[in-house]
């Protein structure tokens, strides 16, 4: 077994082990790190400011018009605008657009 030897402990004022701190590095093998995975403040802001769905602030937030998208999926522009306000899509659909804004599905569904 390989332990790290390049750890810190701190204690609280009893004694007892409370945080422990770890090279920076270490801490990133350690995070998963898929690409797309996060969602910008500015496309969060946009769902809370406005209530919009997290479709329609990820397009928004992107500059891309409703025809742009249905352009891009290949569907009519008032399809799209009935998917793009939906309160739930198939997963197929999800990732359809998601793959059409050019971010995860993940970010679209939370």
């Amino acid at each position: 077994m390989n332990a790290p030897t390049n750890i810190q402990i701190i204690h609280d004022p009893d004694g007892k082990p409370a945080f422990v701190v770890i090279p920076y590095a270490d801490y990133l093998k350690e995070q998963p790190r898929v690409e797309g995975q996060y969602v910008p403040h500015e496309v969060v802001a946009l769902m809370v400011d406005h209530q919009w769905t997290a479709i329609r602030s990820w397009r928004e937030h992107l500059n891309l018009t409703q025809q742009e998208m249905a352009s891009r999926l290949g569907i009519s522009q008032s399809a799209y605008a009935q998917q793009e306000n939906s309160g739930s899509l198939r997963p197929s659909s999800l990732k359809k657009i998601a793959i059409a804004l050019g971010v995860g599905i993940e970010q679209l569904d939370f």
